[in-house]
């Protein structure tokens, strides 16, 4: 067991054996950022003031030598090897986020359903105690010891008394859990989920006009934000433009419209990429978002999709007068699966 001292608000945490930092910090409650989990992105860069650690393996794009010369280290793939380790992270009050996440919890597949060309739905129900999270997080499912890796897949619902988790996955190429979900898990069947990780939960103190931008399954953490928000009586006006390459592709239309029923400080947009039909605005984000919003001073942005499609929302907001630290961003991954495949090839056997 090691000791994890935040500066500089000088709270403590334990780490146990085999446990990375971030690990560690999530099961006390604390918001590390994060994203990949596996060294690759460098989103849970933190300089490391004292202690030992093991770094792992970790991409250099992640972590360049000159970032590990000044004393920076990846804290998902970090586990320390001495009794203190001090790193420097946060605010003087470092107040808790998030809920520890749970391993191996059982959920039964109560529906799967197709809701787009290459997306289907899951529904799950918690056999036992429910896993609690915030809106935005994301969960892993997966069967390892049947050839299907855990992935992240995020929470397209906000917390429900019943404990229910709806997910979106989409088809990956080549992504062998994704075939595994859509080919072959069948409704009844039991599986075991882990989490929720993640940070991309919002601040529930937000009292801004809000814009949500997300493309393919990145809708589904920007749906479980936007439930979450409505739900409580949120009364800033909420825009969600959502961004597809097909018509086929834009799913949840039937939730967004209803919402914008309901709800008369919330509106909605699709655009299509690659095709355009009537009803629908055609483009990029960049190029309908500033006839669409043209200042964005005032607004909080959280936009989810590609690594690729969340950097130009960023760059859009930023040109459309948005602040930097109003801005937030879940990127998927796909460099996740071969790295995490890498590590696990130079584990040592048991």
């Amino acid at each position: 067991m090691s000791r994890v001292t935040i500066q500089p608000s000088g709270k403590t945490v334990d780490c146990a054996h085999g446990d990375t930092v971030l690990m560690a910090l999530e099961k006390a409650g604390y918001a590390l950022p994060n994203n990949c989990r596996a060294g690759a992105c460098g989103e849970c860069k933190v300089k490391v003031l004292s202690g030992q650690y093991d770094q792992g393996m970790v991409l250099d794009m992640a972590l360049s030598q000159e970032e590990r010369r000044q004393g920076f280290g990846l804290m998902c793939m970090a586990k320390p090897i001495s009794d203190e380790m001090v790193i420097e992270w946060g605010t003087a009050d470092a107040k808790p986020k998030l809920f520890p996440p749970r391993e191996n919890v059982l959920f039964v597949v109560t529906d799967k359903r197709a809701i787009a060309a290459r997306v289907v739905e899951l529904r799950l129900r918690p056999v036992g105690k429910p896993i609690r999270y915030w809106p935005g997080q994301y969960v892993t499912v997966g069967d390892p010891r049947a050839g299907f890796p855990a992935r992240a897949y995020s929470i397209s619902n906000a917390p429900r008394p019943d404990g229910e988790l709806v997910l979106h996955v989409a088809r990956a190429d080549g992504g062998v859990t994704s075939q595994w979900i859509h080919d072959e898990l069948p409704v009844g069947e039991s599986i075991k989920i882990n989490g929720a990780y993640g940070t991309f939960i919002g601040d529930p103190a937000v009292d801004t006009p809000v814009l949500c931008l997300a493309a393919g399954t990145g809708l589904a953490p920007i749906l479980s934000l936007a439930e979450a928000a409505l739900r409580r009586g949120f009364r800033k006006p909420v825009m969600l433009l959502l961004s597809a390459r097909t018509q086929e592709d834009a799913y949840a239309q039937g939730m967004l419209a209803w919402w914008r029923t309901k709800h008369r400080n919330f509106d909605y947009r699709l655009t299509l990429t690659r095709e355009q039909h009537e009803g629908f605005l055609h483009g990029r984000v960049d190029v309908v978002l500033p006839d669409l919003l043209p200042d964005l001073s005032r607004h909080t942005i959280f936009a989810a999709g590609s690594p690729e499609f969340t950097a130009c929302c960023v760059d859009t907001c930023k040109r459309l007068g948005a602040a930097e630290d109003m801005i937030y961003t879940e990127g998927f991954f796909t460099v996740q699966q071969p790295v995490v495949a890498a590590a696990e090839r130079l584990l040592p056997t048991p």
